[in-house]
């Protein structure tokens, strides 16, 4: 990759990474409702899994995103962790915080 790409994901990942961060760091508001009704409190803790998942997978994603920053700093952004092989420019165009190269993900999902 060239020097110019590496600086454009690196802005992508930096922006990416405040944006999660915020979110993260937000409280989350959950309505007061009065647990009488068998409805309204399953509904609550519906609620609650669903902001628990959400925050589960912002925090993996943020933690990709770190290690492709780390990976940057390091010299070895662009290199697939599995293969060594380069990761084509256009994956990590769409996927900057992307750790493999298209045929090690796809047989990892086989």
């Amino acid at each position: 990759m060239d020097a110019r790409s590496i600086e454009n994901a690196r802005s992508t990942l930096e922006s990416e990474r405040a944006r999660l961060l915020l979110e993260l760091s937000e409280e989350v508001e959950h309505p007061h409702v009065a647990h009488g009704a068998q409805t309204a409190a399953a509904t609550e803790v519906s609620e609650s899994q669903r902001g628990q998942q959400l925050r589960e997978r912002e925090e993996a994603h943020l933690a990709a995103i770190e290690g492709a920053l780390d990976r940057i700093g390091a010299g070895t952004f662009g290199t697939c962790l599995s293969c060594g092989k380069p990761i084509a420019a256009e994956r990590l165009e769409a996927l900057p915080w992307a750790t493999d190269c298209i045929d090690c993900h796809a047989s990892k999902r086989r």
